[in-house]
């Protein structure tokens, strides 16, 4: 390497965000998308090497344009990656009773009656059958936590106000 490459990238360490940046920019030709400091260090010293020493051979370029066609381009990584499903006691599992498929074990079969007393008062919800909800004094809710705020007048957890917290 040679010494006018070595000053230059001992001086990156020196460089403020801004003027690293601005260095990106003009050994890119585009704007820059980031700040990350350490980031830019890495791709302007690349860049100031490649074109120091030649960057990749034409044979490289050529491979690397052939991988880019044959690949699958993702923007985002599989769900299963980011946020894999969690075993234990508080996953969320399917289950199918008499046709009625539920996203939660804790949800009753349909046409089963959830009984609360709540300062004196009978509170009664009647699972509807295929998902459509439940049924409380007439009315459709969507969750139990409504029906909840509905009795309480504040946000209260649905499971936990009417006792199916399922098992520990």
């Amino acid at each position: 390497m040679s010494d006018l490459m070595h000053r230059q990238l001992d001086d990156l360490g020196k460089m403020t965000t801004s003027d690293l940046v601005q260095r990106y920019e003009d050994l890119h030709g585009h704007k820059c998308r980031t700040r990350h400091r350490a980031y830019l260090i890495r791709k302007i010293a690349w860049r100031i090497q490649a074109n120091a020493e030649g960057g990749l051979s034409e044979r490289a370029r050529k491979r690397a344009a052939e991988l880019a066609d044959l690949a699958e381009v993702r923007v985002m990584a599989p769900k299963a990656t980011i946020c894999p499903p969690q075993p234990g006691p508080g996953c969320t599992t399917t289950r199918s009773v008499k046709g009625m498929v539920t996203g939660d074990a804790r949800i009753p079969p349909a046409g089963f009656a959830v009984v609360k007393e709540y300062k004196g008062r009978a509170i009664r919800v009647v699972v509807l059958p295929d998902g459509q909800g439940f049924d409380f004094d007439g009315e459709r809710y969507r969750s139990l936590s409504a029906i909840a705020k509905k009795v309480t007048g504040t946000h209260v957890n649905g499971f936990r106000f009417f006792g199916l917290q399922g098992k520990s």
